[in-house]
């Protein structure tokens, strides 16, 4: 028999194999959505439109069902009232299981749980607590730094090519937010070189950053790193710009990854490269879904210039600037955390962007058997091994939530000039009702930081340049194809001009 025969004879087998082995719903169990293609089942579906697909399968099933989703059989809770009900069931669904199983093989390094760093995880996690409190404070000031040294180095410096000081530039918005953000982030979480304020090299290493994102989604997806074409050749090489030996050069590093790198020390069996890839990951934490959330807070308030105004004087007004107490750009400013605290109409403006771009998706996997308390008179089994999880962009878009939930409004998480957080749903108020940062274990341990230097890039940004939309062009629109991980980058650029505010 040939080759061909062969593997045509082996898919086959392997067919039938899986039809045979095809699950059937168990008394108890919520309704089981499985899709025709063997292990695919509504992969494809969901893929395309997630919140479209799981909207459409909540008027069908209710707020409770089972779907296959590429192997994988996902429990979806719809019902925002009852996440804390998930949230809560701390010992039967865990979320490291999955996060230990699939960031390991997404950014190169070894697995630290399972014996052989014995202690590491725990110490790991601590490391996470110099993101709050005074570890908060120094990188809130270091960043307000680097903001404004790469603002005026690239942006305020002088006039714009063939024009006059004064002039507009023109830009695209994603790539200006994506050039700042991602250096300024870097310089406050890394160091700069012990003799220069600005690594040399940073447009390369942010170029093959794009390179490996652009392939995180599949990479997260398990799909093996070795069929995605240069994909490993790209992650070697930002791996390698972390080895330990690099790092030891640079100044000013932040004492999380002063931390860390200590701790990695004191594990042998870890080596240079599984070092290098643990701060490797670390950079694409602090970028990877805090670059598209500052376009989107940026581009909301461009499109709504009374929002951006009403901004603008907010964060004068926190700074002692009035309207007749001019702001030069070759001043420094400081916005320490208390300031920032002010700067509660901004914050809102910040809160409404993630609720209109986020799309994570909170994943937890069954520890055991067990049944699923959902509220006082219901419950729902769940087997071993399944994922439950939590789809808040669901909520996110719920109108008897927020109203006209696809508006923008600057003010929607504002009322009577403090934080609102009164939310309702059939009557009962939420206790969760704003979550794009993730739930319970699984929330996102840089969530201040990374609302610090949103605000403080957007305070620069008013306080030094002048801005607009370019006419004639689309309004930005959102790229499904990352459903489920986070911020939704845009689906394409879209152009602005600016130019130094006429102090």
């Amino acid at each position: 028999m040939s080759p061909i025969m062969l593997l045509l004879l082996g898919l086959l087998l392997l067919i039938l194999g899986l039809l045979l082995r095809r699950r059937k719903r168990r008394d108890g169990e919520p309704p089981l959505i499985k899709g025709w293609i063997p292990y695919v089942g509504k992969a494809l579906e969901f893929g395309r439109d997630a919140h479209k697909f799981l909207e459409e399968h909540k008027k069908k099933f209710g707020d409770v069902f089972t779907v296959r989703l590429a192997g994988k059989y996902m429990t979806f809770v719809m019902d925002p009232l009852l996440y804390p009900s998930v949230i809560r069931h701390g010992r039967q669904l865990d979320f490291h299981e999955f996060s230990d199983k699939v960031a390991p093989v997404t950014f190169g390094y070894p697995p630290i749980r399972g014996g052989k760093f014995p202690g590491l995880p725990e110490q790991i996690g601590r490391t996470f607590q110099l993101l709050q409190g005074d570890g908060l404070s120094a990188l809130t000031e270091s960043m307000m730094s680097n903001l404004l040294l790469l603002f005026r180095q690239d942006h305020l410096g002088g006039p714009p090519p063939g024009g006059a000081s004064g002039d507009w530039r023109s830009a695209g918005m994603y790539e200006f937010c994506n050039s700042i953000m991602f250096e300024a982030t870097f310089l406050t979480i890394y160091g700069r070189p012990a003799s220069a304020s600005r690594h040399s090299d940073t447009g390369l290493l942010r170029r093959d950053f794009v390179r490996f994102d652009n392939m995180f989604p599949l990479l997260i997806a398990q799909i093996p790193i070795r069929l995605l074409g240069r994909t490993k050749a790209v992650r070697d090489k930002l791996i390698d710009y972390f080895l330990p030996h690099k790092m030891s050069r640079w100044a000013d590093t932040s004492l999380f990854i002063r931390t860390r790198s200590e701790l990695f020390e004191q594990y042998d069996a870890l080596g240079d490269v599984d070092k290098a890839a643990q701060h490797f990951a670390i950079l694409w934490a602090s970028v990877g879904n805090t670059i598209p959330a500052t376009f989107w807070a940026m581009y909301h308030l461009a499109r709504h210039p009374e929002a951006l105004r009403e901004a603008r004087r907010e964060i004068q007004s926190v700074l002692g600037l009035g309207d007749g107490v001019p702001f030069s750009s070759s001043r420094d400013v400081r916005l320490d955390r208390e300031q920032l605290e002010k700067l509660v109409y901004l914050e809102s403006a910040i809160s409404e962007s993630l609720r209109l771009s986020s799309a994570s998706m909170n994943i937890r996997v069954a520890q055991e058997d067990f049944s699923l308390r959902l509220d006082a008179g219901r419950s729902v089994a769940v087997r071993r091994g399944d994922f439950v999880a939590l789809y808040p962009q669901t909520m996110h878009m719920d109108p008897e939530i927020y109203e006209e939930p696809q508006s923008f409004r600057a003010g929607r998480f504002l009322q009577d000039g403090v934080e609102k957080t009164d939310f309702y749903k059939d009557g009962q108020r939420l206790r969760y009702y704003l979550m794009p940062f993730g739930s319970g274990s699984s929330r996102c341990p840089g969530r201040f930081f990374a609302v610090n230097e949103i605000k403080q890039f957007l305070c620069v940004l008013l306080l030094c340049v002048d801005l607009q939309l370019e006419d004639g062009q689309p309004g930005a629109t959102l790229d499904a194809s990352r459903a489920g991980l986070g911020i939704l980058l845009p689906a394409a650029d879209v152009r602005f001009r600016y130019r130094p505010r006429n102090m």
